[in-house]
């Protein structure tokens, strides 16, 4: 306990340039914490939402009724069960029109499909960037704060005819939290942010995968929507 008050004296007593520095990196280090839990939930849902519809796209199902149970609930306008809606709605809507060829009865669907994807993509990105910037800028915020402390240490004994280690020692700690809290933000980002943009980099695989795939089902669709 006398420990955490010393640390907590250090910290009131510091510089207000290094109060500032330390109140900026605990302001990032809470935000990237939000980021990170808030990513967390969304990507497992992004997979469960491609494992689940996986399984049910490929259980040999009826496409139509698939669509139908989809395009009725607000899960199926995310992940690949929105890509699968949003190019099998332009499938329907092209396979109408008596002008069309069957090339461009799929070209139309995949261009909606693509653009569906993009967004899902966009969806997952978001905010990664944050965290890259908190994992980057942090420890060199803490840096700052520290040669800020140090360098007030220093000048204050310009003003003393007989320096000792007791007149330095306070301002080289406050100094020094200042590294220490730079790291605490930095680490758990650069962690989090190495993670989740290969979870994301899989997740957008699978998508990639999932709509050439599809797209080949619909070739074939189209043909003989074509050819009756």
């Amino acid at each position: 306990m006398q420990n955490e008050m010393s640390i907590a004296r250090l910290v009131l007593d510091a510089s207000l340039v290094v109060q500032l520095v330390m109140l900026l990196l605990l302001l990032a280090s809470v935000a990237s914490w939000a980021v990170i839990i808030q990513k967390r939930r969304v990507l497992r849902q992004a997979r469960a939402n491609a494992e689940n519809f996986e399984k049910e796209f490929w259980s040999g199902g009826d496409l139509n009724g698939l669509y139908k149970r989809l395009a009725g609930k607000p899960e199926g306008k995310l992940g690949m069960s929105g890509i699968f809606e949003a190019g099998f709605r332009e499938f329907s809507r092209l396979r109408k029109q008596d002008d069309l060829q069957a090339s461009q009865i799929v070209e139309g669907s995949r261009r909606a499909m693509l653009v569906s994807q993009m967004r899902e993509a966009d969806r997952l990105e978001q905010n990664l960037a944050m965290l890259a910037t908190v994992g980057s800028t942090s420890p060199y915020v803490g840096l700052f704060g520290t040669v800020w402390g140090i360098m007030n240490s220093f000048i204050a004994l310009g003003n003393v005819q007989q320096a000792t280690l007791a007149m330095v020692a306070p301002g080289i700690a406050e100094a020094l939290i200042a590294t220490a809290m730079g790291l605490f933000a930095a680490i758990p980002a650069v962690i989090a942010y190495n993670r989740y943009a290969d979870t994301v980099g899989r997740i957008e695989s699978r998508y990639d995968t999932f709509v050439e795939e599809f797209s080949t089902i619909l070739q074939r669709h189209a043909r003989r929507a074509v050819e009756s």
